[in-house]
Parts: C-alpha cells; sequence; structure tokens
C-alpha cells in the first residue's frame, strides 16, 4: 500500500458498497451463504499506510441468509444469542506483506468470545468519484471456527456428519470514503 494510493487520515466504510459475507456446509453436501445488513468500520492510515487499523462492529441481528425462519434461529441461543450479544467486532493488531496481498491480523469477538484470527487482505486501490470524495477498496478473506466462538451447538446427522459445519469462511468487499 502505497502512501500516494492511501491517504492518511480517518475512512469509514460505505455500507451501501460494502459486504460482509460468509458460507457454511449444509448438511455435508451443499453451502449455505449469508450478509450481514448492518455494519461499521473505521480505517485509520498514518503517514506509514502499512501502519494502518481498522475497527469494525456488526450487527448480529442483521444476519441474512434470504430464509426468515434460519436467519430467526440463527439470533436464538443455540446459535448467536443476539439479546446477549448484539455485537461482533474485530479490532486489527497488525498487517504485513504477504506477497501480493496482506496480512491483516486482529481479534475478532463473537457471542463474547475473542480470538484472533487472520485475513487474507488485498488492497484493490483508491480513486477519486465525481463528487469529490476519495475512496478505497478492499478485499478480504478468512476462515474461522464456530465453535472457537462459542456458536457450538451439535446437530449430528443419522448418517454420520452434522447439519451445520463448523467451518465458516468469511468473505468481505469494503469501500471506505476518506473524511476529509
Amino acid at each position: 500500500m502505497a502512501a500516494q494510493e492511501l491517504k492518511p487520515g480517518t475512512w469509514t466504510i460505505d455500507p451501501t458498497h460494502s459486504v460482509i459475507g460468509f458460507s457454511v456446509r449444509h448438511m455435508m453436501v451443499s453451502k449455505v451463504r449469508g450478509r450481514f445488513e448492518k455494519f461499521e468500520a473505521t480505517l485509520t492510515v498514518p503517514e506509514d499506510a502499512t501502519l494502518a487499523s481498522v475497527e469494525a462492529t456488526i450487527d448480529a441481528s442483521s444476519i441474512n441468509t434470504d430464509n426468515g425462519d434460519r436467519d430467526n434461529h440463527i439470533r436464538s441461543a443455540d446459535f448467536f444469542h443476539v439479546e446477549e450479544h448484539p455485537q461482533f467486532a474485530f479490532r486489527s493488531t497488525g498487517i504485513e506483506a504477504k506477497g501480493e496481498d496482506f496480512a491483516l491480523k486482529g481479534e475478532l469477538t463473537i457471542k463474547g468470545k475473542t480470538n484472533p484470527v487472520e485475513l487474507t487482505l488485498e488492497f484493490n486501490g483508491s480513486t477519486l468519484d465525481p463528487y469529490g470524495l476519495t475512496r478505497a477498496g478492499f478485499t478480504a478473506s478468512t476462515q474461522i471456527s464456530r465453535k472457537d466462538f462459542g456458536v457450538d451447538i451439535e446437530m449430528p446427522m443419522d448418517g454420520g456428519g452434522v447439519v451445520v459445519g463448523d467451518k465458516i469462511t468469511i468473505d468481505i468487499d469494503a469501500e471506505f470514503t476518506h473524511q476529509a
């Protein structure tokens, strides 16, 4: 991330041009995909852009898998227990070059449990939009164990395997705007 490509200062996520999505194995044969509709994130960039940091929160109740009954079940105590744990949080702890991309390290909190995570991060560049705002884009992904975060419901299948897999793939497309 060259300094000329990512201006120093504070950047905020543009939720209308960003997606926080996930996928999880279902019935051992397919994947269920979903996204979160409400989230906030702030990117702080010092003069040395490689020392940038990000903090984000996700409204856990804003889960959307395009199935209302399933979403309500995920909001329940069986999964996220959003009445007691309404938000997920991420706080970066460092960034390092990894080939052409970066490794974004941080702490992720889900359901009151915090664990270290590492996201593969791609900087997609920055541009000036027609309204005079400087925008920057990023793509990030990681895989976590839901059980590590206390989402430990067991739903075994009669023939072996489980209804809901343990590994969750998280995919993020984020567009930030520089705050003048």
